[in-house]
């Protein structure tokens, strides 16, 4: 049985709490004996801070870097928000993907059959919605230099962020998104500024290239990101993959996740390249909602995002596809059964705790076992 090494950093607010359901999981699958795991937990974001004055230690960056695949919960919260900038929270999240060079951010938007009704679009706009968006996660406006803010007297200061991208980085992540499109529904579409913007004009001058030259079998469209933004909340699902730049990407994927209902819904993975050795990439999931510090310790955070996340580890990390389909149908099968966390909650729905939607995954996961036994010796 293979061994898989895991690394998990919880960090603030919600994010213990969601981290712990995902162990539920964890320890389910290698009871079925689909895998063994080796975790090693660390610390990220407030509560390292509070631990020894950084957003995360070189330590646990080399725990991550050594891990086969990082499970990320949540930073950040009030409590420190008056830390200097270069040890804020979310530095650390930061510092992993700069450090451990994950530069291609997967972030789906799918909305499940039984949470159609908890959008804030029509049923009709959204249900059967399956989209990726691919950002960029390294470059652009997140970490170009000059970064700063200048004083220039007489009351008056100048901030500066500058949006930086070379052709390898437009390269390697259009490659993500056309690799992903060959195994969905084979259409990419790009999206960049390159009306206002320099950056824009290359990004759209790589992309057309690398399509031209790698790729003429997948469909390729380009839009500006603030149309694809208002075609986000008009159709959808005229969408397969999306790729653009780290700021526009943080952007869109924020508004294709509200299609689904609920921000506790979407998971996420961040990529780095191929060992060529090895064929693994370095990797960390997370989900796509933030701390949740009002909510914090009293047991209503939605886990599902968290536990969809480790459905990407097992799909993206360690190859174990069928793992992956049981648990994204269990998680389906849940909801329609009407269980419901108090974000996503509808009328006629029973709500639960975070542990008890935990342990009804899990519960759902036996039941497939089961099911699966009795099939093989009938």
């Amino acid at each position: 049985m293979t061994t898989y090494k895991l690394f998990l950093l919880a960090g603030d607010g919600i994010g213990p709490e969601v981290m712990a359901e995902v162990e539920k999981i964890i320890r389910h699958f290698a009871s079925e004996g689909v895998a063994k795991f080796e975790i090693e937990k660390g610390l990220v974001g407030g509560s390292a801070y509070d631990a020894h004055g950084a957003a995360i230690s070189d330590a646990d960056v080399k725990r991550a870097a050594d891990a086969d695949a990082v499970m990320f919960g949540a930073v950040g919260g009030p409590k420190w928000d008056g830390v200097p900038y270069d040890v804020r929270p979310e530095s650390g999240l930061l510092r992993l993907r700069k450090d451990l060079g994950l530069y291609a951010n997967l972030r789906p938007a799918i909305c499940y059959p039984a949470l159609a009704a908890a959008s804030s679009l029509k049923r009709e706009v959204v249900e059967g919605l399956d989209i990726m968006i691919v950002r960029e996660l390294t470059g652009g406006v997140y970490f170009g230099e000059p970064k700063q803010i200048i004083d220039l007297g007489n009351g008056q200061k100048r901030a500066i962020d500058t949006q930086v991208y070379d052709t390898y980085e437009i390269e390697r992540i259009g490659r993500v998104a056309f690799d992903l499109a060959k195994r969905r529904g084979n259409k990419v579409t790009s999206a960049d500024k390159r009306n206002v913007m320099k950056s824009g004009v290359l990004w759209n001058e790589v992309m057309t290239a690398l399509h031209a030259r790698e790729y003429p079998d997948v469909k390729l469209e380009h839009q500006l990101a603030d149309a694809l933004g208002m075609q986000l909340v008009r159709w959808p699902k005229q969408f397969d993959v999306i790729v653009t730049d780290n700021l526009f990407g943080d952007m869109l994927s924020d508004v294709a996740a509200m299609l689904t209902g609920s921000l506790g819904m979407l998971p996420s993975a961040s990529l780095g390249d191929a060992d060529p050795k090895t064929g693994k990439r370095r990797a960390l999931y997370e989900p796509v909602h933030g701390s949740a510090p009002d909510i914090a310790g009293r047991g209503m955070a939605n886990p599902i995002a968290m536990i969809g996340s480790f459905g990407m580890a097992l799909r993206y990390s360690f190859g174990l596809n069928q793992a992956a389909d049981r648990l994204e149908k269990a998680i389906a099968e849940v909801l329609a059964e009407g269980l419901r966390t108090a974000d996503i909650k509808s009328e006629g729905s029973r709500v639960v705790s975070t542990a008890e939607m935990g342990d009804a995954i899990v519960a759902e996961l036996a039941q497939q076992a089961a099911e699966s036994v009795t099939d093989e010796e009938n």
